[in-house]
């Protein structure tokens, strides 16, 4: 007879410290998966610090057989969300389990129950913590590693989750393009077009006044991606809280601003895949965990483009072309011989079509689930 299940919230630091070291007895021995930074995770986690619960409420809760943790779940509520997608929508996210159904049933039902106790009458996920950050079940390609801010998760969770009778929102796609891939010539002639007829000048980020330049990414942003799926406008405090990863992450000449005839029109951030750095000082900083990433990310050769977004006043014109052209040639500058283009949303064609164009590829894809309550 197998032990008694408990499922309990989270109320204090010891129980969220088990809580976030979840992962390391579900992945243990999984060459793919990439050890979060424990540091990331309690701040992500800490409502106190993290700006994106200062319009959103969460409840963590662990799964314990025995007394030993077997499995963890996030219900969460984003009222930015909600509102502005007119919905009353909660999510479940941070969600990890052994693969056991008697487990992963216990953990969505209470999950289920806190969200419709918010008044809730749909449950989506996973978000961790919502769609601005990092979210999908990866339900393909489990024999490639995490890149940097993307999921990583066992095929049975797929099982686990369709097993609770939740079905699929949406599905997002990860690109992969390598450098013997050469850049067609066709960008390269949209892109010298339109620096002529149109007077478009592209820019690196001034990470000396990054402030003002975290407004000009807000304005694109808000701008560009509010008539995606699942769009929640970011609040200055998260920019804020963002600002402080990119100034540790960014290569300033990797973060890129647009402008037609001196008028703001887009921007992209491609980011270094220091995943390949932090899988060797597993979720740890100190001591040495600092001095390993430093060393090892001078080694990353890999890109992941993050955003790419032209207010909706210059789309249609090629500046997307202008955008991955430099960010190619930049890239390659700086040593860097392949790239991820993640998320793309499975609708959106332009998008895929341009990708696909350049010689890029489908190879992960990531799915949103969803549930009526």
């Amino acid at each position: 007879m197998s032990e008694a299940l408990e499922i309990f919230p989270v109320t204090n630091k010891r129980q969220l410290n088990t809580f976030i070291k979840v992962p390391w007895k579900i992945y243990k021995g999984d060459p793919n998966w990439v050890p979060p930074l424990l540091i990331e995770q309690r701040t992500t986690l800490d409502t106190k610090k993290n700006p994106f619960f200062l319009h959103s409420r969460i409840q963590n809760y662990l799964a314990c057989r025995d007394g030993t943790p077997v499995g963890r779940i996030s219900a969460i509520v984003d009222d930015n969300y909600n509102d502005f997608q007119k919905a009353t929508s909660g999510f479940f996210g941070f969600f990890e389990s052994i693969n056991d159904k008697s487990v992963s049933r216990a953990l969505f039902s209470t999950a289920e129950k806190w969200i419709r106790a918010q008044g809730m009458n749909r449950m989506l996920g996973p978000t961790n913590p919502s769609t601005n950050f990092v979210l999908g079940l990866l339900i393909d390609a489990f024999d490639k590693p995490a890149v940097l801010q993307m999921p990583y998760n066992p095929a049975y969770y797929v099982e686990l989750v369709e097993d609770f009778g939740m079905t699929k929102a949406h599905d997002l796609y990860a690109y992969y393009m390598e450098d013997i891939v050469p850049i067609s010539d066709k960008i390269q002639r949209v892109a010298e077009i339109l620096r002529k007829r149109k007077n478009v000048t592209v820019r690196p980020v001034n990470m000396k006044r990054l402030k003002e330049e975290i407004q000009l990414i807000k304005t694109v942003y808000n701008d560009a991606w509010e008539r995606n799926w699942g769009f929640v406008p970011w609040t200055d405090e998260e920019l804020e809280f963002m600002a402080a990863d990119l100034k540790l992450a960014a290569i300033p000449d990797l973060v890129l601003f647009a402008y037609v005839d001196g008028e703001l029109a887009g921007w992209s951030l491609a980011l270094p895949d220091l995943n390949q750095a932090m899988k060797r000082i597993n979720g740890r900083l100190f001591p040495f965990g600092i001095v390993k990433l430093l060393w090892y990310s001078k080694k990353t050769d890999m890109l992941r483009v993050l955003n790419l977004g032209i207010r909706k006043k210059f789309q249609g014109m090629g500046l997307d072309a202008v955008l991955y052209y430099e960010t190619y040639t930049r890239g390659n500058k700086h040593g860097f011989h392949r790239g991820e283009f993640s998320w793309i949303l499975e609708d959106n064609h332009p998008m895929r079509n341009a990708m696909e164009n350049w010689g890029a590829r489908i190879y992960k894809t990531y799915r949103l689930y969803a549930k009526d309550l």
